[in-house]
């Protein structure tokens, strides 16, 4: 950047963006004296080439709007790899299954991925079909706002579904919830 640049002779591109600019080949003390007078830095983007390429440019402007870009695409792979467990058991009573299931929908709400299951203890094993149910209730009433992403399946002692947030789904869900607590 500015007098860092140690080459002789450099590419200078002048303007914003890449149709409007224009690039032109001189040495680095005019280089720096044009720079100068626009109020602005000299900023070498690509020194492998033969001569240098510079940009004209506010650099301070130019590292805020880079660090924004950084942090927002930090932010969305956060988002994206939020998953949460809810964990049932074949044998629980009405209610609880109730609790669970607006547990389920605060998070698809969220905006998370939810994997439901239910892990089988003893001899529950030998019946599946009871899980399957308990799982089937689950899913079918968060339709409105989430999808089956993966079907049910046997892992071990762990029969589980894999539910995401519905796009097209969630929006209305939102407003009629909003709408409700008002």
């Amino acid at each position: 950047m500015n007098e860092q640049i140690r080459s002789k002779e450099v590419r200078v591109i002048r303007g914003e963006s890449s149709d409007n600019s224009e690039s032109t080949v001189m040495e680095i003390k005019d280089a720096l004296i044009l720079a100068d007078d626009l109020g602005l830095d000299l900023v070498e983007v690509a020194p492998n080439q033969k001569p240098p390429v510079c940009r004209i440019l506010d650099y301070g402007k130019f590292k805020f709007i880079q660090n924004k870009k950084e942090k927002e695409s930090r932010r969305a792979t956060r988002n994206l790899s939020k998953q949460k467990e809810v964990r049932l058991s074949p044998v629980m009573s009405e209610n609880d299954i109730l609790t669970k299931i607006k547990k389920v929908n605060s998070f698809i709400l969220d905006g998370a991925k939810v994997r439901v299951f239910v892990r089988f203890r003893g001899r529950q094993r030998a019946h599946p079909e009871i899980a399957m149910k308990v799982l089937r209730r689950v899913a079918e009433s968060t339709s409105e706002i989430a999808k089956l992403e993966k079907p049910p399946t046997m892992d071990g002692r762990v029969l589980s579904v894999m539910l995401v947030p519905d796009a097209n789904k969630n929006n209305g869900a939102k407003n009629k919830q909003i709408n409700a607590t008002v």
